[in-house]
């Protein structure tokens, strides 16, 4: 098959929900792809910053080899070894009690507010279910999730939307108290406004959010879905913030490509969800769990200090490439987002970009770039200098 015959057998059976570039991916290996073609790109993307440890890892691919070849699903009805042995990770590597675990971003956030509404009707009864969270944010694209989320361009088409959410102003405590109420059981935020445009919470209203929600007897939630699972240059992002959250949710990256999210829980929180409160048939799949424990085992210590190391580099040359359609850097780790000056627009230097051998992706107005996590120095020169050469 070529690239003009899979395009039409797209167009034709594929739900149009998606603006594709027009690229497609064969294969790869590292943080480099090939084209049906054989043509080489640099991936500054991740599929989202969901390959963490970039593509044909071996250690990665012989863990899900050897557990495919022992068993696909069992469900939760029955023990398995990798679900358990992930949570122990998780937990272990963290501080957090207990985890539990679903298959996409927007599960896991559904799965923090149900916490948090469950934690309060137990202690408090009916009438304190709604969650702050910040304007701007992003949290899924499920009904509920779309309601949390901050941004009213993502809003249109779906109404009627559910009750129990309002929305601050990123970084005001002042506009956090202005929609506090008696009926108030959570805050929701992001480290890092993924999809805002990669903007960095500031560690003093984090601190004084936490301090807020500790008074006031509300969870601390945080949507780790694209910050977590080392793509900030720690475990998650919450542990470069000095707090520990009531509840985390992570995803994208956990399983290395496979579809796997869930949530953790301090403990405050680890028994609020008891047998039958919360479920989902997919949850801690064997396969995605051993997936999850090798990205785990990838991701000690040493790689995640490189991480830190190679987004200070990407930022710095950046910032020295003298391109006069880039401005500032900004970011923690491998989230990194570039501002976009002059008349274009960050979806028309991302096309150029990609049509010269480099993905990377869009946020609000900026470049994202979410490198896989185990990408080379030479192939993020190599990303480099296809941008100073493209963008120049």
């Amino acid at each position: 098959m070529n690239h003009e015959e899979l395009k039409r057998l797209d167009g034709r059976y594929v739900m149009p929900t998606y603006g594709r570039f027009d690229v497609d991916i064969d294969h790869g290996s590292g943080a480099t792809l090939y084209d049906l073609a054989g043509r080489e790109y640099i991936d500054f993307a991740s599929g989202i910053g969901v390959n963490s440890v970039g593509y044909a890892n071996p250690k990665w691919v012989a863990a899900v080899t050897e557990q495919a070849g022992k068993l696909g699903h069992i469900s939760n009805l029955f023990y398995s070894q990798p679900c358990a042995r992930l949570a122990q990770q998780l937990c272990e590597r963290t501080g957090m009690a207990n985890a539990f675990f679903a298959n996409s971003g927007a599960e896991s956030n559904e799965g923090i507010i149900k916490l948090a509404r469950k934690y309060s009707f137990d202690k408090y009864g009916k009438g304190r279910g709604t969650i702050i969270t910040l304007k701007n944010s992003f949290h899924g694209r499920t009904i509920t999730t779309l309601t949390a989320t901050g941004q009213d361009v993502f809003h249109n088409y779906f109404f009627p939307f559910i009750d129990g959410f309002r929305y601050a102003e990123a970084g005001n405590m002042d506009s956090v108290a202005e929609v506090a109420g008696h009926d108030v059981c959570g805050v929701l935020l992001e480290l890092v406004q993924g999809e805002g445009g990669v903007l960095p919470m500031d560690q003093a209203f984090v601190h004084d959010l936490a301090v807020l929600c500790a008074e006031r007897d509300w969870l601390l939630l945080v949507d780790e879905v694209q910050t977590g699972v080392g793509r900030t240059g720690t475990l998650f992002a919450f542990q470069q913030y000095g707090i520990i959250p009531d509840a985390a949710s992570f995803a994208k990256g956990i399983a290395g490509g496979l579809p796997m999210g869930g949530f953790l829980a301090n403990d405050k929180c680890s028994g609020v969800l008891g047998p039958g409160a919360h479920a989902t048939t997919f949850g801690g799949n064997p396969i995605c769990a051993s997936a999850a424990l090798a990205v785990l085992d990838i991701l000690d210590e040493e790689a995640l200090a490189a991480v830190r190391e190679n987004g200070n580099y990407l930022r710095a040359r950046i910032e020295h490439m003298g391109v006069d359609c880039l401005g500032g850097t900004r970011g923690l780790g491998m989230m990194i987002g570039v501002e976009v000056l002059g008349e274009r627009s960050n979806r028309e230097l991302a096309a150029r970009l990609i049509e010269n051998g480099l993905l990377v992706l869009t946020a609000g107005t900026a470049l994202r770039l979410l490198p896989p996590l185990t990408i080379t120095r030479e192939e993020i020169d190599k990303g480099l200098a296809i941008m100073e050469r493209t963008l120049a």
